[in-house]
């Protein structure tokens, strides 16, 4: 039996589906390589570990940026490891691959996307939307003619999409998600208590206490980083109210993103998607309140899918299935699938 793999190669974490399994696979995209012999010591969770915490000789690396590759070769070792992994070093077919982009990237970021994939192991690889893999994934039917809005809140990008009879109507794709989020937590940090903290502490920080839509109550966090001013370590108290003002500025960007994909919909696809409402997938669609948020600026009802995190990679998968169907979309321009 042909092996057919499908995979979220997302900028926070890659995921990969195997037909039959499932998700077999949920990774950080981090790479820790030795600078002085050019060898991987370390790939994913592993490799997280060392973010900030490397000798000079080691240096960890995320491999891709706000959705796209940002290291070629970084990418393609990451990825054979992960095929490797999952599909076994003593495969005898080489597997059928099924591969995310964001909405708005280039046909050159589409080529790297496919060569890197090839290049580390797969027979034939086909490169899917991320909107249209998540609202699969989250198990809506993209056949429909009813208007369907996915919004995907990624680690490096957020796709909003409206889908209908199978591809892409209209769409948005902004550079900010989860990774824009950790900045501006960091940032904030610095300006407003001059304390100097990581990435990883924004992002616990994020997970702990992050909000998008004001909350009840007001939760706290301890947080640990260096003074600007003594140079010394420091623990402060943050509440989730600082928090929200921290993220104001990512998150309004996203709102107007959706916003402006919702001025363009075509009249009746909008009044399908004002009836059924608006679908988040993404590890950023977790963050506490953002159904509120979008609801209260579009008006239009807001739900989290199941299992956000997974919806893409899940998607892709089920695409495998769907190929013929897929191509005869792509056709027609819908732009869904390449």
């Amino acid at each position: 039996m042909a092996l057919e793999v499908g995979i979220d190669l997302g900028t926070a974490n890659v995921l990969v589906y195997m037909k039959g399994k499932g998700i077999v696979l949920d990774e950080p995209s981090v790479v820790a390589l030795n600078r002085d012999t050019d060898e991987i010591v370390a790939v994913g969770s592993e490799a997280r570990e060392m973010l900030g915490r490397t000798p000079g000789n080691i240096v960890a690396i995320r491999p891709l940026r706000d959705g796209v590759i940002s290291d070629y070769d970084i990418t393609e070792r990451m990825l054979r490891y992960f095929i490797k992994k999952t599909v076994g070093a003593g495969a005898f077919f080489k597997p059928k691959i099924m591969i995310c982009v964001p909405s708005g990237v280039t046909e050159v970021e589409k080529r790297a996307v496919r060569e890197a994939a090839v290049a580390a192991g797969g027979k034939s690889v086909y490169i899917m939307e991320e909107p249209v893999a998540a609202a699969i994934g989250a198990g809506l039917d993209i056949t429909l003619p009813n208007g369907i809005m996915v919004v995907d809140v990624g680690g490096g990008t957020t796709d909003i999409a409206v889908i209908a009879l199978g591809g892409i109507v209209t769409s948005q794709s902004v550079k900010v998600a989860g990774d824009k989020f950790d900045d501006a937590i960091i940032r904030y940090m610095r300006k407003e208590h001059k304390l100097y903290i990581g990435e990883r502490t924004a992002e616990e920080m994020k997970f702990a206490i992050g909000t998008a839509f004001p909350l009840e109550e007001n939760l706290a966090y301890e947080c640990r980083g260096r003074d600007l001013v003594t140079g010394l370590p420091k623990s402060i108290e943050i509440t989730s109210r600082e928090l929200l003002e921290a993220l104001e500025e990512p998150l309004s960007t996203i709102c107007e993103a959706i916003h402006s994909v919702l001025e363009q919909t075509p009249p009746e696809l909008a009044a399908d998607i004002s009836n059924s409402g608006i679908v988040l997938t993404g590890g950023g669609a977790l963050l506490r309140g953002l159904t509120d948020r979008i609801q209260q600026r579009t008006g239009i009802e807001t739900r989290v899918a199941d299992d956000p995190k997974s919806c893409v990679a899940l998607g892709t998968g089920k695409a495998l299935n769907s190929i013929d169907f897929l191509r005869s979309v792509d056709s027609g321009k819908s732009r869904s699938f390449y």
